[in-house]
Order: C-alpha cells, then structure tokens, then sequence
C-alpha cells in the first residue's frame, strides 16, 4: 500500500517503489515514438519559430494523455533571431563558387542585395595569427581553419577559442568572422557568435570543403572576396513558454524536486540529441510514475526549457517567477548531452551531494559504474539554480554521437541508440524517485557561498565564454547579495 499524504513511507518501501519504476523505464513505453514524433513531426525548434510553439502544444498533449497535470508558463526572451536563409559567393581572378554556409546565431542580416569583403586566410585565429594579418583584418571576412571535432571535449574547446577569436576579429575591425565547418561530411551547424544580442557583424560557418578550397586558393596567391547573404528575422524582447509537468508531493509537497531538458533546440536538424532525446525521456519518467501511483514525498516538477541554446533564458526565467519558491527547491537536474550512457553526474562545486547521490544510484548500480564529477559548468539549464544556491546537477554521458552531430543538420532520429535510452531512462528515474524520498536536503546556498564557489573555480571564465558573466556582474542574474542589516541606534 503507498504511503498517503499524511504518513511517510518507509525506505524500504522507497526502494520497492524505485525498482518498480526502474523496471517500468527498461520496458516497453511509448517513449520512441515520442522523441520519433517531436523529431519528423515536429523538428527543429529554434525559439520564437512556429515549430517552436507547435512544440510547447506536443509536449502539454504528451503530459495530458500520461495524467501528468502541466502548465505552459511564459518567461521573457531578450530578442528574436532565426535564420530565413543564407547564402555566400567566393570569387578571385578566375575564380567564381558557392559553398553552403549557415549563418550563426545573433549574427547580423545583411541588406537585400549581400555584403561583400575581402576573405582572408586568419589560420587557426591566434594571437599570432592576427599579428601576422595585421592591417588586413580591417574591414575584412576573415576566414578560420579548424580542427575535425569528434567528442565533446573538442565541442568545449571549439567554444572557449571562439570566444578568444571572435574578441581578437571585433578588436581588429573585422568586417565578420567565417569559421571552416568542423563537422564530418561537410554537415553544416550552429554555433553562437560568444557576444549574444550585442554582436553587429555577419558571421557564418562554411562548408567545411569549401573553406578548404578557398584555403587552399590564397595560399596559392589568389586574393578573393567574400559576399554573403544572409536573411535573418531579428527583433526585440518577446514571450516565450517552458512546459512544467508536475506530480504533488504528499508528506512535504512545498519541497521541489525539478528534472529538465531543453524542448528547444536549432532548426538545421530534428534536434534529437539535442535535446528531444531527454524531452521523450522526462515525459516518459512523468508517465511511468503516474501509471504505477507512484505518490513521492516531495513535489516532482518536470520541466521542459525553452530559450536554452539561445543563453538558458527559459530556467532564468523561471527562477525569476519562482524566486519565492527557491528556498524549498531540494534538487535541480538537467540531463542534456545527448544520447551517450550516463556514467554520472556533474555535482557542480557541492561536495555533499555527491554521496546523496551515490546512495540515490543504488537502485540503477548495474547499470554503472557511475562516478560523480564535482566541478560547476556552464552551458545548460542547471546554471541558474547553480546562481541562486540550488543543488543542481547535470547528467555525465558518453560523447557517442553527440558531438560530430551538434546543433547540426545531421542530428535526427537515428542518432539515438533506443537501448541506451532506456538505460539513462532508468538512472534519471531512479535518481529523481530517491531526491523526492530521502530525508536529505541540502541548504540553499547564499550569494557569498556561490561568489566563493565563482572565486575558487573556473567558473567564471566559463560564463564570459557563454557571454554571460555581464549579468552576474550587473546583479541582473543570480541570488541577490543579503541585505546588509541596519546600523545599531542608541
């Protein structure tokens, strides 16, 4: 018999509960056709797009027909940007070609009729490569080589040289910044220009041959401009919706416990490792619980982000609505690497958690090992609740295929390995049904402890790269600083 909401139940009967929904999760559940229809039915997802808001109605369908009361709950995003087309021309002395190019987000449009410039060879963007431009750079497209990318730890090194490259071409009076595609089979991406809304250049990634091509033609001696064409639909601050599915909690239902994954993601591709994979996933776990009377003892909230590729703004936007709430806030998970086995968890510069975390495995052990990472990081939706003194976590996987398959036209159904999926299924259930059970809660931290945690780690070097240190900075984001109490009077 479950407990009711005015018993506890006992751990014992929690480990039961745990097995049945691990069992449940390994099974046979709808959870593949769901990430196959928000994939082919659906699509790309790139907020402020149709497809978008098309995607917040599939998800309150999905929690409607598991029994899963949810919500739509509005947030506001800074500005719009979607890519209506792009299109780019090389031309020198004898020389005329067009290689497919994707304009990356917050880039500028350009006028009707294209922007052109001289291309020149930045090699790998170093400091001493623009030493060696020099003057040149001015005024110029300037054209980066990179490295084939194959894992994650290559998609985070992409990330913090961006940021490095793009500072150097702005400071040099760049014209717009052209990288080589770095992905396998000239598949072309998404990657956010590092300044965000602030950005006023064009900026593209190019095919990854014909960045080779021209490459290879001036370093032959041929000069050779650039045109680009790049139709954007841009504007100010506008709404959008996180969808929040919840099941109550019974014997301290004030407490949350909240797991996430982004129902964003860009438009080239399906988005299915980034991130439907886990919007099937979460929504699976909401209607295994339900489906089995699962009652937890705190309050379960499933939340699918929007606005997460485009700076996290969707859990931003929550905790600004939800502030008075935090404090009750036990647990914040995001699961967002894609489709590779969990190995872990991310516990994001608290020590306690790691054992709360280790016991909350128990259940799922044979699908390990597991071996919790306690380093913050940047770049997914734990990151706000990490700013407010929320323990938060972020699910550790396996590169697999995530990281040649990024934000990428590749990144479609069959990226997904259904058998992992189930298995991450399974750990993400496990975990969440133990943090909603165990008498453990961790205290909110204050804003001195996740200064500190700024101070001692690399943390904050991890926001500039996400261009998102200014807000900190600015007290616009994150736990206010404590009110400094009033002088005594005599």
């Amino acid at each position: 018999m479950l407990a009711g909401a005015d018993e506890a139940a006992p751990p014992a009967q929690h480990e039961r509960e745990a097995s049945l929904l691990v069992g449940a999760m390994l099974g046979g559940t709808p959870m593949l056709e769901d990430l196959r229809s928000l994939v082919d039915e659906v699509g790309g997802r790139a907020t402020g797009s149709d497809a978008n808001r098309r995607s917040v109605e599939w998800a309150l369908e999905r929690f409607k027909a598991a029994g899963v009361p949810a919500r739509a709950e509005p947030f506001r995003m800074p500005g719009l940007w979607l890519e209506r087309s792009a299109s780019a021309t090389v031309q020198g002395t004898g020389v005329r070609f067009s290689p497919r190019v994707a304009a990356m987000p917050f880039s500028a449009p350009t006028t009707k009729g294209g922007f052109k410039a001289p291309l020149v060879d930045l090699r790998r963007g170093t400091e001493a490569d623009f030493k060696q431009v020099g003057a040149k750079a001015r005024g110029a497209f300037l054209l980066v080589e990179t490295e084939e990318l194959r894992d994650v730890d290559g998609l985070f090194r992409e990330y913090n040289e961006a940021t490095d490259i793009e500072s150097r071409a702005f400071a040099a009076g760049a014209a717009g910044v052209v990288y080589m595609g770095s992905r396998p089979g000239n598949q072309l991406y998404r990657h956010n220009v590092s300044v965000g809304l602030k950005n006023t250049r064009p900026m593209m990634v190019m095919e990854r041959d014909g960045a080779k091509r021209a490459l290879r033609l001036l370093r032959a001696g041929t000069p050779l401009t650039l045109t680009a064409m790049l139709d954007l639909q841009t504007g100010g601050p506008y709404e959008s919706r996180n969808v929040i599915g919840e099941i109550r909690g019974t014997t301290r239902p004030d407490e949350v416990v909240i797991v996430g994954a982004h129902l964003d993601s860009w438009d080239l591709g399906g988005g299915a490792l980034d991130n439907g994979a886990n919007v099937a996933m979460l929504i699976d776990v909401a209607r295994q619980m339900q489906k089995l009377g699962l009652k937890p003892a705190r309050t379960i909230r499933f939340a699918l982000w929007n606005g997460e590729e485009q700076g996290m703004q969707g859990s931003a936007g929550y905790v600004r609505t939800h502030s008075s709430e935090l404090d009750a806030h036990a647990m914040a998970l995001s699961v967002d690497i894609g489709c590779g086995r969990i190995t872990g968890f991310f516990t994001n510069g608290r020590p306690p958690l790691v054992p709360l975390v280790d016991n909350a495995l128990t259940p799922v052990a044979g699908l390990g090992p597991f071996t919790q990472v306690d380093a913050p990081v940047v770049g997914t939706d734990n990151f706000d609740f990490m700013l407010h003194g929320v323990a938060n976590l972020i699910a550790n996987q396996e590169s697999a295929t995530y990281g040649p398959n990024y934000h990428a036209r590749s990144d479609e159904y069959e990226q997904c390995d259904a058998r992992t999926l189930r298995g991450n299924a399974a750990v993400v259930g496990a975990l969440t049904w133990s943090f909603a059970n165990m008498e453990e809660r961790l205290p909110r931290q204050s804003r001195a402890e996740v200064e500190s945690l700024i101070n001692t780690t690399d943390l904050g070097q991890q926001m500039k790269s996400f261009d998102v240190w200014d807000e900190w900075a600015a007290g616009t984001r994150g736990r206010a600083p404590e009110p400094k109490a009033a002088p005594a009077t005599r």
